[in-house]
C-alpha cells in the first residue's frame, strides 16, 4: 500500500494525475461521488511553481462528502444536499491544504453518515476494496475504500459511533477516532454533536500521526475543540494493556477472536503486559447510543426544511413544503433516526429514556476512568465479524446496529480509539483490532500501533 512518503519523488501534477486515473480505474467500487479534478490540478501546478509548500506538498487525499470542500458539491450522500456547493471549507480541510495537500475527490457515505455499511447512500452503495460482493462498512466506507485501493495515501472521515474504525477494519487500513474535541468539526455536516469526531484513514500508523498532528488544535469557530495536545511520539515504553473480556465471547466470529488473541500475544512478545479485564456495563452501551444519538440527530436535521438551503419540494402550502421536502430529501434510515430521536425527547418519554441513557453514559465514563487508573490501553476487536455481504443486513435495522456494538463505547465516553489491521480470515477478508486509550492519549495509541507494524 502507498504511504505519504512515496509521493515525495514525483511531481505534484503527476501525483494528482495518477490519483485521478486510479479513481477512474476503480469507479465500479463507487467509492467516490465526485472528483475535484480541475481544482486539484490547479493546486498541483502551484505546488510545482513553489507557490504552495508544506509538509504534505503535492500529496493527494480524499474527503468524506460531509466535509465542506471546494471543487465539487457537498452532498452528504443525500438528495437533500445533492446540489449544495459549499461557501467555505471545513477547518480540517483548510489545515491540510495549508500544508500543501491536494483534495482530489469526495467520498461516498451513508446519507448524513447514518449507517454502518455505506448502503444508505442516496447514490448507491460502495463496494468493499477486497471483495466487491461485500460492504465497505460505514459510514466512512468510501474513504476507507479509496485508501485501501491506493487511490490516495489518506482520506478524511467522521466517527460518531464507529464510522471510521469499522470501515477501516473491513478494508484493512488504519482508522483513527480521536479524543472528542481534538479536531474542529467546523464545516462538517453534523450528525450527533456530543460524539462527532474528525479523523483519518491511512495505510500506516505514522501517516495517521502526521495527518492528525496537522488537523488537531483549537479552533475559535468550534467551541468544543481542545488546545492542541497532539504531538507524535517516536517510542513506546512497556505498557499495561487490558484485553476486554466482554468483546471476546461466543457472539464474536471465531476468526476475529483469533486475530485479537494473536495481536495480544504480539504485544506480550514486544514486552507489554496484557491482562484480561471486565467491563460489565458494555452490554448496555448500544442501548445508550441509540437513544442519545438519534435524539441529537433529530435536532440537527431539523434545519433541513426546504426553506433555507438544500432540496425544496414542489408544494402549495408551507406545511406541505416541509413534509414533502423532508420525505423526498431523506432516506429511510434518516427518517428512522429522526422518529426515534423525536420519540425519546418527547415530554412523555424524556425522563424514561433520554435522561436515563445520559445517566448510564456517566456510569460508563466512570468505569472507563477506573480501568485507566491501572491500564494504559484497552484491546479488543473492532467488529464482531469481518465485512458482511451487500444486502445482508439492510432489512433488519437491529442486526445492522449490532455491528456497532464494540465501537460505540469509546464514542460515548469521548475516548480515542484506533482500528489497526490484524490480518485476514481464511476467505482473505481483513480483520481489525481496536486500541482504546484515556483522553488525550491519541499519540500513544498510534506510537504503539507503529511499533507493532514490523512484528
Amino acid at each position: 500500500m502507498v504511504k505519504i512518503a512515496d509521493y515525495a519523488s514525483s511531481s505534484a501534477v503527476a501525483n494528482v494525475r495518477t490519483a485521478l486515473e486510479r479513481a477512474k480505474q476503480y469507479e465500479a467500487h463507487h467509492a467516490l461521488l465526485n472528483l475535484t479534478e480541475t481544482r486539484a490540478l490547479e493546486r498541483a501546478a502551484k505546488v510545482e511553481s513553489g507557490e504552495i509548500t508544506g509538509k504534505l506538498a503535492g500529496v493527494p487525499f480524499v474527503v468524506k462528502d460531509n466535509f465542506l470542500a471546494f471543487g465539487a458539491p457537498t452532498t452528504a450522500a443525500s438528495t437533500m444536499l445533492e446540489n449544495f456547493n459549499a461557501p467555505l471549507q471545513a477547518t480540517a480541510v483548510e489545515r491540510l491544504e495549508a500544508e500543501g495537500a491536494i483534495c482530489i475527490g469526495k467520498a461516498n457515505l451513508d446519507a448524513f453518515a447514518h449507517g454502518g455499511s455505506t448502503e444508505n447512500s442516496a447514490f448507491g452503495p460502495t463496494k468493499n476494496a477486497i471483495d466487491d460482493t461485500r460492504v465497505a462498512g460505514g459510514s466512512s466506507g468510501g474513504s476507507a475504500v479509496v485508501t485501501a485501493l491506493d487511490i490516495v495515501p489518506f482520506a478524511l472521515g467522521t466517527d460518531t459511533g464507529g464510522s471510521i474504525r469499522q470501515p477501516a477494519s473491513f478494508n484493512g487500513v488504519y482508522g483513527v477516532k480521536p479524543t472528542y474535541g481534538t479536531v474542529s468539526r467546523y464545516g462538517v455536516v453534523a450528525m450527533a454533536s456530543s460524539t462527532d469526531t474528525i479523523g483519518c484513514l491511512t495505510t500506516t500508523a505514522d501517516d495517521a500521526a502526521l495527518v492528525m498532528s496537522i488537523m488537531a488544535g483549537k479552533d475559535e469557530r468550534d467551541m468544543t475543540t481542545l488546545p492542541n495536545f497532539f504531538t507524535p511520539e517516536a517510542t513506546v515504553l512497556p505498557l499495561r494493556i487490558g484485553l476486554v473480556a466482554e468483546s471476546m465471547n461466543d457472539d464474536v466470529d471465531a476468526d476475529v477472536r483469533a486475530a485479537t488473541s494473536a495481536y495480544a500475544e504480539k504485544l506480550r512478545a514486544a514486552g507489554h503486559t496484557v491482562e484480561e479485564v471486565s467491563m460489565p456495563i458494555l452490554k448496555y452501551t448500544l442501548a445508550m447510543y441509540y437513544i442519545i444519538v438519534p435524539a441529537e440527530i433529530s435536532s440537527n436535521l431539523a434545519r433541513y426544511d426546504g426553506i433555507r438551503y438544500g432540496y425544496r419540494a414542489e408544494a402549495l402550502t408551507l406545511a406541505e413544503l416541509y413534509g414533502k421536502t423532508r420525505d423526498e430529501g431523506f432516506v429511510t434510515e434518516n427518517k428512522r433516526r429522526i422518529m426515534i430521536g423525536s420519540y425519546v425527547l418527547s415530554s412523555g418519554f424524556f425522563d424514561a429514556y433520554y435522561q436515563q441513557a445520559q445517566k448510564a453514559r456517566t456510569l460508563l465514563i466512570a468505569e472507563y476512568q477506573k480501568l485507566f487508573e491501572t491500564y494504559d490501553v484497552l484491546l479488543g476487536p473492532v467488529t464482531p465479524t469481518p465485512a458482511f455481504k451487500l444486502g445482508e443486513n439492510t432489512g433488519d435495522p437491529i442486526k445492522m446496529y449490532l455491528t456497532d456494538i464494540m465501537t460505540v463505547p469509546a464514542s460515548l465516553a469521548g475516548l480515542p480509539a484506533l482500528s489497526v489491521p490484524a490480518g485476514t480470515n481464511e476467505a482473505g477478508l481483513p480483520i481489525g483490532i481496536q486500541l482504546t486509550g484515556w483522553r488525550r492519549s491519541d499519540a500513544r495509541l498510534l506510537a504503539l500501533a507503529s511499533s507493532m507494524e514490523a512484528n
